[in-house]
């Protein structure tokens, strides 16, 4: 599992990660965003999700202090990092220009 997320976020392909945890409201609030932010961005970039209860160690490997967080990964940087909902426009704006 790990060699394939390296080799994602490793990528030229800008990479978006949302932690969460399905249960919490926010987090069921930013789902339709991230499917109309995929829409958006088509094959320009990639979303991941990664539930801290199923992966509790995303916590302590990105410094999680708040749900949802999210990552924008490219060539295996952290480019851009922001918790809570967030719209679509600025999203799509992050990930196209990171």
């Amino acid at each position: 599992m790990m060699s394939k997320f390296d080799e994602l976020i490793n990528s030229e392909t800008p990479v978006l990660m949302q932690i969460s945890a399905e249960w919490f409201e926010p987090c069921k609030v930013m789902a339709p965003i991230l499917k109309d932010v995929a829409s958006k961005v088509g094959r320009n970039a990639k979303i991941i999700k990664v539930d801290i209860d199923k992966n509790p160690n995303a916590i302590t490997m990105f410094n999680v202090e708040s749900v949802p967080t999210l990552i924008i990964f490219k060539k295996g940087e952290i480019k851009w990092r922001q918790f809570g909902i967030i719209q679509a426009g600025p999203l799509v704006e992050a990930l196209l220009f990171s």
